[in-house]
């Protein structure tokens, strides 16, 4: 089977899954960012973003392990005490560069934690969207054993 038919029916699967248990609204799943997820360098995820260039902020709390042993699990979390509206996760080093992307309502707490994958020692960017600006902070994780194919 084609691999892009493969990855298109498993996300279209988990979008149909989760709006169906109420996760997110169908709206939301209708507008998952396609080109975002396909984006194979930096430039092209803060491009389709439209991030600019993102400004280093103390007000986000990145923890991650420096060493991950296994690159399919990695686990991180990012926090802010900024007004988040969106919290980006990316890989400069992987296939596909955005690893994640989560859409925070009104009145959430900026919070975040997910297990990413990674295809070797890379730069992994935590970028927090706050009224209008995108923020970030960078933190090289160094891989032993690889987590995604190239």
């Amino acid at each position: 089977m084609n691999q892009q038919r493969r990855i298109l029916l498993k996300h279209s699967a988990i979008f149909g899954l989760m709006a169906s248990v109420g996760l997110i609204s169908h709206a939301q799943a209708a507008e998952w960012n396609k080109s975002a997820f396909d984006g194979k360098s930096l430039d092209e995820v803060f491009k389709v973003l439209n991030t600019g260039a993102p400004e280093k902020s103390a007000a986000i709390t990145f923890n991650a392990p420096d060493i991950a042993e296994n690159g399919a699990v990695v686990p991180i979390s990012i926090s802010s005490n900024l007004k988040v509206e969106q919290i980006a996760i990316l890989v400069d080093k992987n296939p596909n560069t955005l690893a994640a992307l989560f859409f925070l309502p009104s009145g959430t707490e900026s919070f975040v934690t997910s297990r990413i994958k990674m295809a070797q020692t890379s730069n992994v960017y935590a970028l927090v969207k706050s009224e209008g600006k995108w923020f970030m902070v960078v933190k090289e994780i160094k891989v032993t054993l690889g987590g995604c194919g190239g």
